[in-house]
Parts: C-alpha cells; structure tokens; sequence
C-alpha cells in the first residue's frame, strides 16, 4: 500500500506541502468560500444606470423643445412684415392684420385693438425672446 495521506492534509506530488501558497483555505476552520450574488448588484447597477439616462434622455428633451419653439417665434417674428430697423433691448409687439400678415409694431397691445400675437425683446445676439 503507498504512502497515503488524509484528506485533511494538503500535499501534492510536484509542490509538495503547499498550504500556505494557496489562494484559498484549507484547514477545516477556514472560511467558506462562496459565490458573490452578482445579480442583484448588476440589477441595482442596471437600475442606476437606466434612471440616470431616462433622467438625461427627458432633460435633452426638454431641451430640444425648448429650442424648437424659440426657432418658431424667431422664425415667425422675421418673416414678419417691419420698416423700421429694430432695436436691441427693446421691446416690440406682433399682430396679424385683417389679411392675415404678420407685422411688427412698438405699440402695445392695450393701446389700440388688432390681434395681438405676441410680445418679444430684441437681444444682442439677434434673436427675439418670446416674453408673452
């Protein structure tokens, strides 16, 4: 019969008695070693993530809209119809005339009754902030 060793002893034909070189434990008294629960950390991260990028998705959004409408009003306010050469800072006033063209106008809406579409303010980089 050859030489066996217990189970409880570490040895090996080419290392020899090589316990202490393991990475893991091998006395009865170590640690167990067990699987980390990857999936509910990758769950939770997904769940980050995913609220992160909706978050992002609605502020870009938002965003774009926001842009869109201002092109509109700009869009609306220079092709309307003016003959005069604005000024930057102040503020004017578009109608719609009973034919239905658009035109610019420094007086206000409470002081003379044509339909009033919106008022806007001239800022320095040439474009028309919507105030009302």
């Amino acid at each position: 019969m050859e030489n066996k060793k217990p189970d409880n002893i570490v040895y090996s034909e080419t290392d020899g008695y090589n316990a202490n070189v393991l990475p893991y434990g091998t006395s009865v008294g170590a640690p167990a070693i067990r699987v980390d629960d990857l999936v509910s950390w990758k769950s939770r991260g997904i769940t980050t993530v995913n609220k992160q990028f909706a978050s992002k998705f609605d502020e870009l959004k938002a965003q774009y809209q926001s842009l869109i409408e201002e092109f509109e009003w700009n869009e609306l306010v220079y092709n309307s119809k003016f003959s005069f050469e604005p000024v930057i800072g102040e503020i004017y006033h578009l109608y719609r005339s009973h034919n239905g063209t658009d035109f610019l106008s420094l007086i206000g809406p409470l002081e003379w009754n044509k339909e009033h579409i919106g008022t806007f303010k001239l800022n320095s980089e040439k474009k028309w902030i919507h105030l009302s």
